[in-house]
């Protein structure tokens, strides 16, 4: 099947799966109050790719069908290229409000395949060509695929990773003819119910005594025993004047419970082996997603400076402070386009002809971004006042009565009229302070890790090189000679 229609991806979600949200097994996806409208917002990213296809498709190299460039393995910067402006389209529909749309995990299991070799060690062979088929099968069904790669916190002194008989965290506990049985959960599932299966994959390395917890697969929402626990549901009607973001943009949480679950053979990436578990994360997973991460964050903060910008507008804030803020929120977007050109610049070949950015501008912007997004939030927080409260509903402008009163009094400066006025102050409520709004800077302040552990990790195996020569010119000169230097410099002038 070449690249899905929105409609096709609307008619996968009819397969059964077992979703909860409040106190209710949801019966259709699609159709449900709490989901109807973000299964329209993927199903318009579907569509998307069809009319943006210059950008957005590619032919599959083996077959030709067309497919989302998304799926590409990068053999070249000028594919990296290719495969951005492909990104940036997506990125826009939902201006970065949506971290999870197919994209990212296509982009993922595009890098895991094209680095199969680091799969294939300490005897993973088979895992490694089943995980190679499964990336061919995903582009070439083009499904939607969501994953869960954290173990639950139960006990935060014990650590990230579970310890031999942590009964909670996903284990193998059995096999079966067809392959083999897992029990325990994960977290956190983003688009769970909007996929048509689930991955899981390696998080955080597990210490020694812990081969079941060792595992890595992929399978269909609809496999029996899977459970999905959502949280609260932040979508709102699909009136999207009043609620622009949230009518359309909520793409869900769930908590996953495997409860007796069986995953076929040819489904297995990592079978109970720690030293493949442990290692397959740590060199090209991060500089090849990080680049869909990328994408997707300067679209937002573009995004941001122009919804602030705008806000300013309708009320003619001129005040030197809001500049301020506004370019403070500029500077966060040109910083994030800088390192993404670094880092395409940078680009090399990670081996087996898999080329992917430069690690080093993504780390630097992995720390950053969470502190930066939540700014931003309270930036427009800032610069919207009691405005975001002052902002009619549809309804009441739509009221004959109320409608010539909030024409006069809830105007905007110049020739602003009361509508747009209205328009502008509750996207920017709806993007930083309703439900939905404090979903996603939660989830800007942790999806990347947090900031504390990457400021860490970026210090620890940062490149040094060229700041110890720095240094080291002072720390090791001869002062004498030095001196002498002076001498002359001061005899010549």
């Amino acid at each position: 099947m070449p690249a899905r229609t929105g409609a096709q991806f609307l008619e996968g979600l009819k397969q059964p799966r077992e979703i909860w949200v409040g106190d209710r097994k949801i019966e259709s996806v699609a159709d449900d109050p709490a989901f109807a409208g973000a299964a329209r917002g993927v199903a318009a990213v579907y569509d998307l790719q069809h009319k943006e296809a210059d950008a957005c498709l590619m032919p599959d190299p083996e077959t030709g069908e067309k497919i989302n460039v998304s799926h590409m393995i990068p053999r070249s910067r000028q594919d990296l290229a290719r495969r951005r402006a492909g990104l940036e389209k997506i990125a826009a529909y939902s201006v970065g409000l949506m971290g999870r749309t197919p994209d990212y995990m296509n982009v993922t299991y595009a890098g895991f395949a094209g680095r199969a070799e680091e799969w294939a060690v300490n005897g993973n062979e088979e895992g490694a060509e089943n995980l190679v088929n499964y990336q061919k099968y995903l582009r070439r069904n083009d499904i939607s695929l969501t994953h869960t790669i954290v173990n639950p916190t139960i006990d935060k002194a014990q650590g990230d990773a579970p310890q031999p008989g942590n009964d909670v965290a996903l284990r193998k506990v059995g096999e079966t003819e067809h392959g083999i049985v897992v029990r325990g959960a994960r977290i956190l599932a983003t688009l769970a119910p909007f996929a048509d299966e689930i991955a899981v994959y390696p998080s955080h390395p597990l210490p020694p005594d812990c081969d079941e917890y060792a595992i890595s697969f992929c399978i269909p929402m609809s496999t029996p025993g899977l459970k999905f626990i959502c949280r609260d549901s932040f979508s709102e009607s699909s009136n999207f004047f009043d609620h622009p973001i949230s009518g359309r943009f909520d793409e869900q949480d769930a908590f996953v419970i495997f409860d007796n679950v069986e995953v076929p053979r040819n489904r297995l990436h990592v079978n109970c082996n720690t030293a493949v578990y442990n290692s397959v994360m740590m060199r090209s997973w991060w500089p090849n997603v990080m680049q869909q991460t990328t994408v997707r964050a300067l679209t937002k903060l573009e995004f941001a400076w122009g919804l602030a910008s705008r806000m300013t507008e309708v009320i003619n804030d001129v005040k030197p402070q809001t500049w301020e803020m506004l370019g403070e929120i500029w500077s966060y977007a040109e910083l994030t386009r800088a390192c993404l050109k670094a880092a395409e610049d940078g680009a090399i070949d990670y081996g087996n002809g898999v080329w992917l950015p430069d690690a080093q501008p993504f780390a630097a912007l992995r720390a950053s971004m969470p502190r930066w997004m939540a700014r931003v939030s309270e930036i427009i927080q800032l610069i919207g006042s009691h405005n975001v409260f002052a902002a009619p509903s549809r309804a009441q402008l739509d009221d004959a009565g109320l409608r010539p009163l909030i024409d006069h009094y809830l105007r905007g400066a110049g020739d602003v009229g009361a509508e747009q006025r209205a328009r502008v102050f509750r996207l920017a409520w709806d993007f930083v302070g309703t439900g939905l709004a404090g979903r996603n800077l939660q989830y800007e302040r942790f999806y990347l890790g947090s900031s504390v552990r990457n400021y860490q990790m970026a210090h620890l195996f940062g490149d040094r090189t060229r700041a110890n020569e720095l240094v080291d010119r002072f720390l090791t000169e001869d002062i004498g000679a030095m001196k002498k230097a002076d001498r002359h410099v001061a005899e010549a002038v």
